[in-house]
């Protein structure tokens, strides 16, 4: 009889645990439609002309009084939200480790980037600044409910199971991206079907965005579940901003091995976030391939990332997510080395790259957050995960840096995409000598049987 009450307990605690992942995926299928449809497609061409309808006759608009080109609004609005964002963050983990409410915080930053989102809508005219302030709060947000979203992946899935619910939640995430994506893409394209302006179908679109995160929120909402640790008791009083992140990087420091993998994982995540954003330039302007081939292939890569996702998930179960880490890291740079070579006006070409892009992006970004989650040390997770989302959206500059350089002096975009494999063969030699075992046992979590 006793066996069979312990047997029932960890069949109901296993269906619980099964729950909590599920609710956990849906928090990456609401926030990912702002990524692609919002930040990705339609926000930064829109905010733009909103900008020049503003502009003076030198092309200048002067949001509190400072001259801004048109043309670098909305560049500098991004600028700005990972700033605030990079204040925040630290701020919002120690909290969150502290009192071991994550949940209230998290929908904190989910519905302060819905309503933000929503509010897009409103960008008529030459309302550039209101456009600005909105994309400020909607990105911080996004950054801030992305990390403590992350930091429940410790606490929903077991060693053992990390890796595979990981690769669920970005799966997830890319389905929803590329869903709201085709929907969005037949209202814009057909506008005038539905008597709408172009500038309405992409307010909508904008705006549907912030709906569809608000809604799936509640998803996550009701079934995640907080718990306190031990070390929370002993938390230390939480400082502003950059001092939280100096007494986080101060204690990441007693976890050399844990800072050697975000090192690496800085470095190759630096080309990935490149790659990501300057593949549009490249494509139009060194290939000759028009607006509407450049948004087809942006939906290719979001659908190709769910079964890119699940299948490096799958293969990281035989081998080992360091392993299949470090190959998608030679996939990367056999695919930046393919996109040298491809032919100008030949957008079949630029598909099947988008098609290789899309296989390795969701599996590499999610073993990478799963193999993190083995290092954080217990109780730490909201905080360690603010410095793990900043190196992923706040200190990406280097690469887009190094593309610029490249090109200002050789005039080549060919050139500039090519300097980029040196962030994967950086990234692969830095993350091959962190012994990750070991890490994990110095974190003082257990380790898996395969890692």
């Amino acid at each position: 009889m006793g066996t069979d009450t312990v047997r029932a307990g960890s069949a109901d605690e296993a269906a619980e645990r099964r729950r909590e992942q599920r609710g956990w995926y849906f928090y990456d299928w609401a926030c990912s439609v702002y990524s692609t449809s919002v930040l990705t497609v339609f926000l930064g061409p829109y905010l733009t002309s909103v900008a020049k309808n503003a502009a003076d006759a030198d092309g200048y608009v002067h949001p509190l009084g400072v001259p801004v080109r048109a043309g670098s609004f909305f560049a500098y609005s991004v600028s700005l939200s990972v700033i605030v964002a990079v204040l925040v963050m630290p701020l919002v983990g120690a909290a969150a480790d502290r009192s071991g409410r994550k949940k209230p915080l998290l929908a904190a930053a989910a519905y302060t980037g819905a309503a933000a989102t929503t509010g897009m809508f409103f960008l008529g005219g030459d309302r550039y600044l209101l456009g600005g302030v909105l994309l400020v709060v909607a990105n911080a947000a996004q950054s801030v409910g992305t990390m403590l979203y992350n930091s429940y992946l410790p606490q929903v899935a077991p060693p053992e199971e990390r890796d595979a619910v990981s690769s669920k939640g970005w799966a997830f995430g890319y389905a929803a991206g590329a869903l709201v994506l085709v929907a969005n893409l037949v209202l814009y394209m057909g506008h005038a079907s539905f008597g709408l302006s172009e500038s309405a179908a992409v307010r909508i679109c904008l705006a549907s965005a912030g709906l569809w995160w608000g809604a799936f929120a509640l998803i996550p909402l009701r079934r995640l579940r907080d718990r306190k640790s031990a070390a929370q008791e002993t938390r230390e009083p939480t400082a502003p901003g950059f001092r939280q992140l100096a007494a986080t990087v101060r204690d990441m420091r007693r976890h050399p091995l844990t800072l050697a993998f975000l090192l690496a994982y800085l470095i190759y995540n630096d080309g990935i976030q490149t790659v990501i954003s300057q593949a549009s330039v490249y494509g139009s302007e060194e290939l000759g391939l028009g607006q509407s081939t450049l948004i087809a292939a942006v939906l290719l890569v979001q659908v190709l990332a769910v079964a890119g996702a699940l299948a490096l998930g799958r293969i990281a179960r035989t081998h080992g997510a360091k392993r299949t880490i470090l190959g998608s890291l030679v996939a990367w740079a056999v695919i930046l080395a393919a996109g040298f070579f491809l032919p100008a006006g030949a957008p079949v070409w630029f598909f099947v790259l988008a098609s290789g892009i899309g296989l390795v992006l969701g599996g590499s970004q999610a073993l990478s957050r799963s193999l993190f989650s083995h290092l954080v040390p217990p109780g730490k997770e909201a905080e360690y995960f603010s410095a793990y989302e900043m190196s992923d959206r706040g200190m990406s500059w280097l690469g887009p840096l190094l593309f610029g350089i490249t090109y200002q002096l050789t005039g080549s975009y060919r050139d500039a995409i090519i300097s980029l494999v040196a962030f994967f063969v950086i990234g692969f030699a830095l993350l091959a000598r962190v012994p990750v075992r070991q890490a994990i046992s110095d974190a003082g979590n257990p380790v898996p049987e395969r890692i």
